[in-house]
């Protein structure tokens, strides 16, 4: 059972690119961030008739390690034009002893409509 099959009946309408850096972690020498693009997954609706998205992916390496991102994002915000973004802050996970925070904004779903 993958995180979708709850939502496998609802219709694909959109996702979102996603693309940011992690705030830095460590100290000295080691003090670090690294970087990620991804996909959204679909949009699952929330009671308030809005809608949010599920996201996994993974960061750069930096020297012996990288962090997975997992994480849902708010809901979505418009921007104009009848379309939105999506706000997410959340931590990575913990690998060589730390972990990073991020917070970025999506971009905007399909952008050549």
């Amino acid at each position: 059972m993958n995180h979708y099959d709850n939502y496998s009946n609802c219709r694909q309408a959109h996702n979102h690119e996603i693309i940011g850096s992690t705030r830095m972690a460590e100290r000295g020498e080691d003090r670090h961030n690294h970087r990620f693009a991804a996909v959204s997954g679909r949009a699952i609706p929330v009671p308030d008739g809005n809608h949010v998205h599920e996201l996994f992916t993974n960061t750069d390496f930096f020297l012996d390690h990288y962090h997975q991102i997992e994480g849902t994002s708010g809901p979505g915000i418009p921007v104009g034009e009848g379309k939105h973004i999506h706000f997410v802050s959340a931590r990575t996970s913990v690998d060589d002893g730390h972990s990073h925070t991020f917070v970025f904004a999506s971009l905007i779903e399909d952008p050549s409509a």
